[in-house]
């Protein structure tokens, strides 16, 4: 940070980013050199054969031209090496060196084809080990000469020539300063809408299998307008992003370890809270099968890779659609046989399935579960392309629910995901026949991930004519319902969480504070970029203790902080208040969307023991009724993906109910608040 400015153009590459790519192209360099001058000295002299001469001036040449390659790239490293991320000033003399390197392409480039050309008409007669040299270095020069290419693509940045034309000391225009609020205000949104246009492109590139109707157009637009503003109003590159998260993963940490222990509370075994987790335990338990059999075949294969292809085969080609209700994408009938496979249910206990799959239309099934006396409702996570764009649609949307006071709106998707499902099971009469056939049944509905958040507001939507309705919701999405609903929800829906799982906590206000702290930690790191990305790969791998970076600014006063952490400062900064709230923790934040929730009561399971241990150790869980305000912050972990899988959510359950001891069932912590008995 800032990007670099090159050609009049800003770059998705900081200055400090040149050194691990330097140092790999500089030790490739070095080798070549030393075998071309090898390959010189011992043949010095001795370039008898056809075209020797022409041998002899090449290697001359190309020795040459590496040591000058080799020496800018030293510059290069030991310049991109200085200062800190926030501190670019001993990198001034970068972008110099970059137009040297770059100007020593073209003489590579025209002795790799007088290489080629040689190696083609002029080299008979001429030693094996000599031709195989000029090869070898014929070849290396292209390989590098097309990395070079493709480096610049990825480093190039659309929004470049608009990022740095708007830098305020730019002696051409008004001082950005002196701009009215007017102006400033319609450069911002100029900057927005061509973001927002380029985030567009991106989406339509990338989805082009997907039908470009009414439905998708909207979704691209909506989510350009959500990622396209989101880092406009800050400098960062890719790599500040990457040493900012490993900082505040060892931040986080630090602060894990230097907290007390957890006292816990002693209840009798007959205790209800107690009691109420245990059960509520064993029921997400048994749910929590039926939401992981709802993705299908790819997570039982994926989660029984030695014995699940057999066990699908012999029936994945038997056509049952006369058995049972069966709607869109299944032909071979794999999906149903792994949800057979995974349920232990019989074909006549489903009353319908849907593999159909559309942007805000997600595939589910209803089945009749004998063993809980219920009308079990199912729904399918994000298992494929249009699911990522119903989870990306992340803007609110007002819905309306009876007998609940405040204000209700939720996450645009997935309630249009949920309102699909409600108009299925009404309109086309599916629960009056699963009623019909079990009226003493209750309504139970289930999902993981997107399925989670689908089923939570499906549940909402239905609780008036089905009063007596649960929801069991696993690793829903954070950003998900109004608090009015969330409150609304606690009475039928709980939510189990695993661990430092990243989806429960995903929320657009939450990645607003996300931002805030890595903006914060990098600016108060001292150390190089370089430093902090090895230490952090090693703490990542190998464990260890967290780096003692400094948490307080050195040698700077916080006031500067203010102003946009930037080489030159940008208008666009200039308004942001990401920046303007870094000089305080107890700055309060701006936040622009409105907050959303996780539903209902939340049940959060998290490992017992260390949290680093051996890779064949058994692990021990505990479970805990918690709160909203625990999930308010992105927790750094490499478990924060892994938490969310399905088959590990399954696995942690099972655990669990298999090993109900008093230490791992915590109804609550006097030492944390924010685990409330609910």
């Amino acid at each position: 940070m800032p990007g670099m400015v090159v050609l009049g153009r800003r770059w998705r590459i900081a200055s400090d980013d040149l050194v691990f790519p330097g140092a790999i192209e500089l030790f490739i360099r070095a080798v070549w050199w030393v075998v071309t001058l090898v390959v010189y000295i011992n043949h010095k002299g001795r370039f008898d054969c056809q075209g020797g001469a022409y041998l002899h001036n090449y290697l001359v040449v190309l020795l040459v031209l590496l040591a000058a390659i080799i020496f800018t790239l030293c510059a290069v490293v030991y310049v991109s090496a200085q200062g800190t991320i926030m501190n670019p000033g001993p990198r001034r003399s970068m972008p110099v060196l970059v137009y040297l390197r770059a100007v020593l392409y073209v003489p590579e480039l025209v002795w790799a084809v007088l290489g080629a050309v040689w190696v083609s008409d002029n080299s008979t007669g001429c030693k094996p080990e000599e031709v195989g040299a000029v090869i070898a270095a014929v070849v290396s020069s292209w390989i590098i000469l097309l990395s070079m290419a493709v480096g610049v693509l990825v480093v190039f940045d659309p929004l470049g020539s608009q990022r740095s034309g708007v830098s305020l000391d730019d002696r051409s225009g008004v001082r950005g300063l002196d701009l009215e609020s007017s102006e400033s205000s319609q450069i911002f949104y100029t900057a927005h809408t061509l973001a927002s246009r380029v985030w567009e492109s991106r989406l339509r590139l990338l989805c082009f299998c997907l039908p470009q109707d009414d439905n998708h157009r909207a979704a691209f637009s909506s989510i350009a307008q959500l990622v396209g503003g989101f880092f406009l109003d800050t400098d960062l590159v890719p790599s500040d992003i990457a040493a900012g998260l490993a900082l505040l993963h060892q931040e986080q940490d630090k602060m894990e370890q230097s907290r007390d222990p957890d006292e816990v509370l002693t209840h009798s075994p007959s205790s209800p809270i107690r009691e109420d987790l245990e059960i509520e335990l064993e029921k997400a338990t048994h749910c929590m099968q039926f939401a992981a059999a709802a993705y299908g075949w790819p997570l039982y294969v994926y989660s029984n890779p030695l014995t699940g292809l057999c066990k699908l085969s012999g029936d994945c080609c038997r056509s049952r659609q006369a058995e049972y209700d069966l709607v869109g994408g299944d032909s071979l009938g794999c999906h149903f046989s792994s949800i057979l496979q995974s349920t232990g249910l019989q074909y006549r206990d489903f009353i319908h399935i849907s593999f159909h799959n559309q942007i805000y239309e997600i595939p589910f099934f209803v089945a009749l579960d004998h063993k809980r006396e219920a009308v079990l409702v199912a729904v399918r996570g994000t298992l494929s392309l249009k699911d990522v764009l119903t989870d990306l649609s992340a803007e609110c949307e007002n819905i309306s629910v009876d007998g609940v006071s405040g204000t209700c709106y939720a996450h645009k998707g997935i309630s249009q995901a949920a309102h699909y499902i409600y108009k299925k099971l009404l309109n086309d009469g599916i629960l009056s026949q699963a009623f019909n056939i079990a009226p003493e049944y209750k309504l139970v509905i289930t999902g993981h991930s997107l399925g989670a958040g689908t089923a939570s507001l499906l549940a909402v939507l239905l609780h008036n004519t089905h009063p007596t309705l649960e929801c069991f919701a696993f690793s829903p999405p954070g950003g998900l319902m109004s608090k009015a609903l969330a409150d609304y929800s606690k009475q039928f829906v709980v939510s189990v969480v695993l661990g430092k799982d990243l989806v429960p906590r995903l929320s657009i206000p939450n990645m607003e504070d996300l931002k805030r702290r890595l903006l914060k930690v990098v600016s108060n790191c001292s150390k190089p970029k370089y430093k902090i990305l090895m230490n952090g790969c090693w703490y990542e791998l190998f464990g260890g203790t967290p780096d003692d970076f400094p948490t307080e600014m050195e040698n700077r006063r916080e006031e500067e902080l203010n102003h946009p952490l930037l080489g030159e400062e940008s208008l666009l900064v200039r308004r942001s208040t990401t920046y303007q709230s870094l000089s305080s923790d107890d700055s309060p934040a701006h936040h622009t969307h409105l907050p959303l929730y996780l539903p209902g009561r939340i049940m959060h399971i998290t490992e017992d023991g260390p949290t680093r241990r051996h890779c064949f150790s058994p692990v021990r869980y505990r479970a805990e009724w918690s709160s909203e305000s625990s999930f308010r912050n992105v927790l750094i972990s490499p478990r924060m993906m892994a938490d969310h899988m399905p088959d590990v959510v399954l696995r942690a359950l099972r655990s669990l109910t298999r090993d109900q001891h008093p230490s791992a069932l915590c109804p609550s912590s006097m030492s944390n608040s924010h685990l409330n008995v609910i």
